[in-house]
């Protein structure tokens, strides 16, 4: 990739390095085939746990990295440079991890969090349902309380790693209240009762398993509710803010292959005698293209700074998610363009990157609702979110790990 890093340490720095090195190593000779094939590599995701990259934003006594978010975020980018559907991947399984490390009791913890970022597992997390995607609160998979736990029935629709995952962070319904009736719970994938349907079949992302959860009096004892009744969906949101920050990364790292693949080929390509980069037309949407790159970059690492400074940055997410995944839309549609006819076709992998964007426009919360989102913090006058955003985006910090 030609990004240009922004790397607050030189230990942040060799990380990118040797991501970038076991990118190359162990997904870029793979990816077209498995993307074609539809083949989950769960043992890609396995070499990356290995180097310790499937828990880097958590505390190292309980086995993550202790990484600040700008430079985890960075490590996502690169991975989808290279390979989004791995890349989303790394992102949910740190979106599953976070619950237990942020809410969770010392117990649980120290019980949970060894198993599920010593890199040798994988989560998932489920908050949607058929007819509850961008409302949550209309949730009805319901956990009732019974002696020593809960039973949890439902089905929980869009699981990414649906059937493939070692550990789900369940969102159920433990009273009719809307807003306080959500409870978060960590299922183990062996748990009785508790099945996947046939994964769905993409546009886009064809090696990443999404399939609709289904819960069948699942048994989840006590110790295994994440935080207090009710407390359910404000952990989902939090989790949310999250992870819309690693979607960004996973959207721009996409954009960032999409315009190194079309500069490539229009450096190459002639047309009336020289390269047809050398041609206005064509050279300006290079140039907005890598424009659309390097703000989207920029927006996440902007949201990433003020989360490591622990101000607030819900709607820093939420822009940082609408920009980055607008924008690679727009460069992977324009990528196609660069390659004309041939952009069309599976020869080469912009027609995938092409494919690849639109999802991210619609999960961890469509583009609309990050809008509306965004209003509401303006319709209430929320200004604390914006004046670090600006301090933030050009200084020098020190980082804090998660």
């Amino acid at each position: 990739m030609t990004a240009t890093r922004i790397l607050p340490t030189q230990e942040a720095d060799d990380l990118i390095q040797l991501t970038r090195e076991l990118c190359q190593k162990t997904l870029a000779k793979r990816v077209n085939q498995d993307e074609q094939d539809g083949r989950f590599p769960r043992d890609a995701f396995a070499r990356l746990g290995a180097a310790g990259l499937l828990g880097l934003p958590y505390q190292v006594e309980y086995g993550g990295g202790d990484q600040p978010a700008e430079t985890y975020l960075q490590v996502f980018e690169e991975i989808a440079g290279t390979w989004a559907s791995v890349a989303v991947g790394v992102s949910v399984h740190a979106l599953a991890s976070m619950p237990v490390a942020m809410f969770g009791t010392d117990e649980q913890r120290e019980r949970l969090l060894p198993w599920t970022l010593g890199g040798e597992t994988l989560g998932a997390y489920c908050l949607s349902e058929s007819h509850a995607g961008s409302d949550p609160a209309a949730m009805r998979t319901a956990a009732r309380k019974v002696d020593g736990g809960y039973v949890i029935s439902g089905a929980k629709a869009w699981t990414t790693h649906g059937g493939h995952a070692d550990f789900y962070i369940v969102m159920a319904r433990t009273s009719e209240d809307r807003t306080h009736g959500i409870s978060c719970f960590f299922v183990p994938a062996d748990t009785a009762g508790l099945t996947a349907s046939a994964p769905e079949r993409k546009m886009g992302l064809t090696a990443s398993p999404t399939a609709t959860m289904h819960f069948d009096d699942v048994f989840v004892p006590d110790e295994n509710r994440i935080g207090a009744e009710g407390e359910g969906l404000a952990i989902a949101l939090s989790a949310l803010d999250s992870g819309r920050l690693g979607i960004a990364a996973v959207a721009t790292g996409l954009a960032q292959a999409a315009l190194d693949a079309a500069v490539a080929y229009a450096k190459e390509r002639e047309t009336f005698g020289r390269a047809i980069i050398d041609h206005q037309g064509l050279a300006f949407v290079l140039a907005d293209m890598a424009a659309a790159v390097e703000s989207s970059r920029a927006t996440y690492l902007a949201a990433a700074r003020l989360r490591d400074r622990g101000l607030p940055y819900s709607r820093a997410a939420s822009i940082a998610k609408l920009i980055a995944t607008d924008n690679a839309m727009k460069v992977t549609l324009d990528a196609v363009q660069v390659f004309g006819g041939a952009g069309y076709t599976k020869d080469f992998p912009v027609e995938r990157y092409l494919r690849e964007a639109k999802v991210m426009q619609i999960f961890e919360g469509t583009n609309q609702i990050q809008r509306l989102i965004i209003s509401r913090h303006l319709a209430h006058g929320d200004r604390s979110q914006t004046r670090p955003a600006r301090a933030l985006a050009s200084a020098q910090i020190t980082p804090k790990a998660m």
